[in-house]
């Protein structure tokens, strides 16, 4: 168990075949008695469908409307931090790693620098994992660009984000350390917000920004993840936020406190899963490192970053089957260290061990119920399918009118509800899937680009699209 003084109990993946051992049996039993109960309803023996099946999907119903009624009383209760002064704002390391980056490294780091952020206050380290391509020339077009203000590392060879992350850490001086993904884009304000509560606020370790869709013009898949972006952050984080329980600090842009995370550096660093190299979730493992040392992570709104997000099925399913694991295997880690006093002093504790403890069955009797709804579509497809279809537009109707109240318009409605569809028949496995590969650490997502441009053939006036997009209402 990670606790304030840094000792461990036990590790997470001990948990895991315990878990897996759990869900299959819960499947299995599951699955048999919703046979049973199909029989006796073709049968209109109406009375003896309410099995225990039945009674079990009553309370993990009632359970998620319970916890669900919460999650909106804490998220209208969200209040972003008042951002600060150019002389009360901290020093900020802004680490960008890269690999296989290419040109957008350039424009980021444009944005980066475009920050209403006092420069001398400011130290921008990008970081070429061991790229493959041409990042490393584009990382030095951008240091010509902007000399005395860009440090520039170059790993020998590809060893992960994480390690990237690490050489950049080793060489700050900041009182923050702002990570930033060498796909995304920050706005002018978005560092000073960012970095607000970590000085507003001592109980503060770790800040949460605002992540959005930066090509939201190569498709529908970015168009739908927008929506669903919109629902992870501007709901969940901020409800999460009220008792200081933001679950994960997204890659694309985050804040610490570098006197929290400093120490907690080797064991992230060292991370393991099953006996293998933790080289994904270096996201979330950090969040769980700031909540376990007793720190509040939070979000902030007007801490906007747009990031690139695949336009395609097999990159949007890579990406969400990594996610998919690095949610089980944190989990998990969770779980070490809530049943303790990690936060003795702080009421938020108890809501961060309640969210949890639902995540724990969304890993398990969720995906268990998986194979219960293939059971039923075999035995009664018609009735099933009307069924997951009806599943699908009210599971739609929380991120739309999320995203209609954040942004207005119908542009929310159009694209969560065919996003519900479009999991169902194609992303509905990716979850279940993660937790029987949990122990796989293959990133997925970073191959070579399929065209080069030489960075001698671009404007050195090229704006950024994070300068240029409005962001008042999605087009």
């Amino acid at each position: 168990m990670v606790n304030t003084n840094g000792s461990y109990r036990f590790k997470a993946d001990s948990f895991f075949p315990w878990l897996l051992l759990f869900t299959l049996i819960s499947a299995i039993t599951l699955t048999w008695w919703q046979v049973d109960v199909l029989k006796s309803v073709e049968s209109w023996k109406v009375v003896q469908s309410w099995s225990t099946i039945k009674y079990l999907a009553v309370g993990l119903t009632l359970f998620t409307f319970f916890t669900l009624a919460w999650r909106i009383w804490f998220a209208c209760r969200y209040r972003s931090y008042a951002p600060l002064s150019d002389s009360a704002l901290p020093t900020v390391t802004i680490v960008i790693p890269a690999y296989n980056e290419g040109r957008q490294i350039l424009p980021t780091v444009r944005s980066v620098m475009n920050s209403r952020y006092p420069m001398e206050k400011m130290q921008v380290i990008c970081v070429d994992d061991g790229s493959q391509d041409d990042t490393w020339e584009w990382m030095k077009t951008a240091q010509k660009e902007f000399p005395w203000r860009v440090r520039l590392i170059r790993q020998p060879v590809n060893r992960g984000k994480r390690h990237a992350l690490m050489a950049g850490f080793a060489q700050a001086i900041g009182q923050v350390y702002v990570t930033i993904d060498s796909d995304s884009e920050v706005l002018p304000d978005t560092l000073r917000h960012l970095v607000s509560p970590l000085i507003s606020d001592p109980r503060v370790g770790a800040v949460a920004g605002n992540v959005r869709v930066l090509n939201l013009a190569q498709g529908a898949i970015p168009k739908m993840m927008e929506v669903s972006f919109t629902s992870g952050f501007d709901f969940i984080r901020a409800g999460q936020s009220v008792y200081g329980g933001v679950f994960c600090t997204p890659g694309a842009l985050s804040a610490y406190r570098a006197d929290v995370i400093t120490p907690q550096l080797p064991k992230w660093i060292h991370q393991t899963f099953m006996g293998h190299r933790a080289a994904i979730g270096e996201d979330r493992a950090m969040t769980n490192l700031v909540l376990s040392s007793g720190f509040r992570v939070v979000y902030q709104r007007e801490a906007v970053v747009l990031t690139k997000i695949p336009n395609t099925f097999t990159g949007l399913r890579r990406m969400l089957l990594r996610w998919a694991r690095s949610n089980v295997r944190e989990n998990l880690v969770m779980l070490t260290f809530i049943i303790g006093r990690f936060r003795p002093t702080d009421s938020g504790s108890c809501w961060i061990r309640l969210f949890s403890t639902t995540q724990f069955v969304r890993m398990t009797l969720s995906e268990a119920f998986k194979f219960v709804v293939v059971a039923q579509l075999l035995m009664a497809p018609v009735h099933t399918l009307f069924l997951l279809a009806v599943a699908c537009i009210i599971s739609a109707s929380l991120p739309a009118l999320v995203y209609q109240k954040r942004y207005g318009g119908w542009f929310g409605w159009r694209w969560a509800i065919p996003y519900a569809f479009y999991w169902l028949f194609c992303l509905y496995w990716i979850s279940l899937w993660g937790l029987i590969t949990a122990s796989r650490s293959g990133w997925l997502t970073r191959g070579l680009p399929d065209k080069v441009v030489q960075p001698s053939k671009l404007p050195a006036a090229l704006p950024t699209a994070g300068a240029s997009r409005v962001f008042s209402k999605a087009a």
